[in-house]
């Protein structure tokens, strides 16, 4: 069996109503138990007092922000390539809930920021290299929106998310690029196997990430479901009218 199967929208709507139950459980307990776990689990920073523990909330959005639009990337090549209508619904699905994931991480950076940095704001390379990246996403979304055909909207939208990938990059590595701004280095580095994190916040931080993680399957395989039935009850609706 291969993975392309699921690019009929037929077997992708069926695999995808057998899945999300199973995905909706596992992200709610697992977000559930990581943030009550962090906020009320475990103790205050001896630095940073209870103002630490929005990183319980600020690295999952952030991460998620990032790899909504890896997502987006990779299935809008799928469609450039393969024309398959799923993956560049897909995409079209993603990119409002990374853009809510980008704003929760810019709120919640701000809020953590005030304390620690004396402002809610600072140029700093991450902070700037986010901003831009939830401007793409604005962008991505209204050029979908602006346009009535479905496939250019497509290709124009892939092309835009080619060009925007280049944000996602420098949202994830701009601490490395440039040894110079306010914000702190990942908190935890996949790459080189090292934390910043304690013991105490780790385990809770994990669940927590691991439940964004499920909670944007979930809402991504909702959202492109809705979609596919949306297109087409819109070709239906097209065909009923041409036989008028």
């Amino acid at each position: 069996m291969s993975i392309w199967q699921y690019a009929n929208p037929v077997k992708f709507l069926a695999l995808s109503e057998r899945v999300q139950p199973v995905l909706w459980v596992l992200a709610a307990a697992s977000v559930i138990t990581g943030l009550v776990w962090g906020f009320f689990g475990t103790p205050d920073d001896y630095r940073q007092g209870s103002t630490v523990k929005i990183i319980f909330i600020h690295v999952p959005s952030a991460m998620m922000a990032i790899n909504a639009w890896v997502m987006m990337l990779i299935t809008s090549l799928i469609w450039l390539i393969r024309r398959h209508h799923v993956s560049a619904l897909a995409a079209k699905a993603a990119a409002p809930v990374g853009m809510v994931m980008t704003v929760i991480a810019l709120i919640t950076g701000a809020l953590w920021g005030q304390p620690m940095w004396g402002t809610w704001w600072a140029w700093d390379p991450r902070l700037t290299s986010f901003l831009i990246l939830f401007l793409f996403y604005l962008g991505y979304i209204a050029l979908w929106a602006a346009l009535e055909d479905p496939d250019t909207a497509a290709d124009l939208t892939s092309i835009l998310c080619l060009v925007g990938s280049v944000f996602a990059l420098l949202s994830r590595y701009a601490v490395r690029f440039w040894n110079q701004g306010l914000h702190q280095g990942t908190s935890v580095p996949v790459a080189t196997g090292g934390r910043t994190v304690d013991d105490t916040f780790f385990v809770p931080l994990l669940i927590s990430m691991a439940g964004f993680v499920l909670l944007f399957l979930a809402l991504v395989l909702y959202r492109t479901g809705t979609e596919i039935r949306t297109r087409r009850a819109a070709a239906l609706l097209a065909r009923a009218e041409r036989n008028l």
